[in-house]
């Protein structure tokens, strides 16, 4: 698994980079005589309908949601990675304020909050990344609370203790590196998530706005045309689809890795 979603992932990846080379068309140039267009051999995606290359806002669609990926989830996973530890190395009063925090962003459903947020703010790429950050520290805050909660009773952090380091050395320097193997995993596998997060959003109109390419404003636009014109939605259902596959697969295959590790060590 860890193999194949590396593959999947770095083909996407790869695709996004190079989409500029791999495709001449511009994603947002109009051809209205091609309106439609079933796929052929110089538009293999077929055209969308206004005309454009649905291959090119395709690799033009992926890095926007490589970005909105690798920004939530670098944010989330710091922020819940400081608050997370926080509350579980001081413990006490800390605590229990930022674990009710949790259980209650934890009681409304992740997506419906991002639509509230972002039905707030208005609808814009900095809006969708802000509120799927928002909802998105809660999971990694929660996964390093358990682990700092059986990490602070190793020797190493009681010598630290001794020794007068202070609780930010003792959180940066000898409890977040525990957490790393959990965190890596947790972070494939919201990757994912907030990919999945940001297309619907689009998909509802309160994410990226045209002309600049979006899966899920794709999916919406090719939603009149899914018996005229189905490979409007069908291409990028599966670039959704990889891309999302993709890093679960690798979430999944580092986890067995990590597991198998301990399991040898121990």
């Amino acid at each position: 698994m860890l193999k194949i979603g590396a593959v999947l992932v770095g083909l996407v990846v790869v695709a996004a980079v190079l989409g500029p080379v791999l495709v001449s068309s511009d994603p947002s140039t109009q051809v209205l005589a091609l309106r439609l267009a079933a796929p052929s051999v110089a538009h293999p995606f077929g055209m969308d309908e206004l005309g454009r290359d649905i291959l090119a806002r395709i690799l033009s669609g992926a890095r926007i949601s490589l970005l909105v990926g690798v920004a939530v989830v670098g944010v989330s996973a710091t922020v819940g990675t400081l608050l997370g530890s926080l509350a579980g190395y001081r413990g006490g009063l800390v605590d229990d304020v930022i674990s009710r925090v949790i259980d209650v962003l934890l009681a409304f459903p992740g997506l419906l909050l991002a639509i509230a947020l972002v039905a707030v703010l208005g609808p814009s790429l900095a809006n969708v990344l802000l509120a799927l950050t928002a909802i998105g520290w809660v999971g990694y805050a929660r996964l390093v609370r358990g682990l700092v909660l059986r990490a602070r009773e190793f020797e190493y952090v009681h010598a630290a203790r001794a020794l007068g380091a202070s609780t930010m050395r003792i959180i940066v320097v000898h409890l977040v590196p525990a957490t790393l193997p959990s965190l890596l995993v947790q972070a494939t596998i919201g990757m994912a998530g907030a990919i999945i997060g940001e297309a619907s959003l689009s998909y509802l109109g309160l994410g990226v706005q045209p002309p600049t390419p979006s899966w899920g404003t794709m999916l919406n636009g090719g939603r009149a045309h899914m018996l005229d014109a189905p490979h409007l939605t069908v291409f990028p259902g599966l670039a959704i689809a990889l891309l999302v596959v993709g890093f679960n697969l690798l979430g999944d295959g580092l986890r067995d890795r990590f597991e198998g590790r301990r399991r040898t060590d121990s």
